[in-house]
């Protein structure tokens, strides 16, 4: 059993933050640890991109690109991972895979208004999907598994 004696013979005390610019006799006074003069010694000042009068790099580099506002956030899926919600049971190989069916199982959850599904990997089970976008590829391996294809 410890005695609370020996606890506290071993404590130290706090240390205090070392206070500045009171004195020269404080060890952090006159300049206050800033050095001598200038705009970064005064207080209240962020430079923030400023070079020292160099042209500052988001100055020097051309403006690329476009964004386009417009633009639809399309979520590419791929006969694989179809595959792998099937054997996870997260999916009924029976329903139409659609975008409203996948958003109902949680399997999307941001807010996509299309999906693009790919040809990437295999499929075992007979589906039927509904979706805009389909590659080539991954319509031959649908029909070729047995499955359909809504538009």
């Amino acid at each position: 059993m410890v005695k609370l004696s020996e606890i506290f013979n071993d404590l130290k005390p706090a240390k205090k933050a070392k206070r500045i610019g009171r004195g020269i006799g404080s060890g952090k006074g006159k300049t206050a640890g800033r050095g001598h003069k200038g705009q970064k010694s005064r207080s209240g000042v962020a430079i923030k991109g400023f070079e020292g009068g160099q042209m500052p790099i988001h100055r020097r580099l051309p403006k690329r690109g476009f964004n386009n506002i417009f633009s639809e956030d399309i979520y590419v899926i791929n006969l694989q991972d179809i595959q792998y919600l099937i054997d996870k049971k997260r999916i009924e190989s029976n329903k139409v895979i659609s975008l409203e069916y996948l958003k109902s199982v949680g399997y999307i959850k941001k807010n996509v208004s299309a999906i693009k599904l790919l040809s990437k990997g295999d499929l075992k089970e007979k589906i039927e999907v509904e979706f805009g976008l389909i590659s080539k590829l991954a319509k031959e391996k649908i029909i070729k598994a047995g499955g359909k294809i809504k538009e």
